[in-house]
C-alpha cells in the first residue's frame, strides 16, 4: 500500500457515523459506518481503517448522501452533500468507539 501516502490516510476518515441505524447495522451485519471525504475511494478507506484501528477489513461500500433542501422564507438553499462508507470487518474484528480499555 505504498501508493497511498500515510498523510492521505489520516485525512480520508472524518468521523464515525453514530446513530440508531449505524448501531443496528453494526449489530446485524458487523459493519462500521464512517463519514469520509467526498473524493475518497474504497481502497483508500480500507487502508485508512486498517492503519488507524489495527483491524482487518473484509469489504467497503460507499454511499453519497445528498444535502437536504432548506428554506428561510422565500430563499431556498441546499446543505452540502457528503459521503459515508460502510466498512465490513472480518469475523472476530471489532472497533470500540466508547473508549475504555
Amino acid at each position: 500500500m505504498s501508493t497511498v501516502s500515510q498523510e492521505r490516510l489520516l485525512q480520508v476518515l472524518l468521523a464515525p457515523q453514530i446513530s440508531e441505524k449505524a448501531t443496528w447495522v453494526a449489530d446485524k451485519n458487523g459493519q462500521v459506518i464512517f463519514r469520509v471525504t467526498s473524493d475518497a475511494a474504497k481502497p483508500e478507506v480500507k487502508a485508512a481503517v486498517e492503519a488507524l484501528f489495527k483491524v482487518e477489513v473484509e469489504s467497503v461500500q460507499v454511499l453519497n448522501v445528498k444535502g437536504k433542501e432548506k428554506r428561510k422564507g422565500r430563499i431556498a438553499g441546499r446543505r452540502k452533500g457528503w459521503k459515508k462508507a460502510f466498512v465490513s470487518l472480518k469475523p472476530g474484528q471489532e472497533i470500540n468507539f466508547a473508549g475504555g480499555e
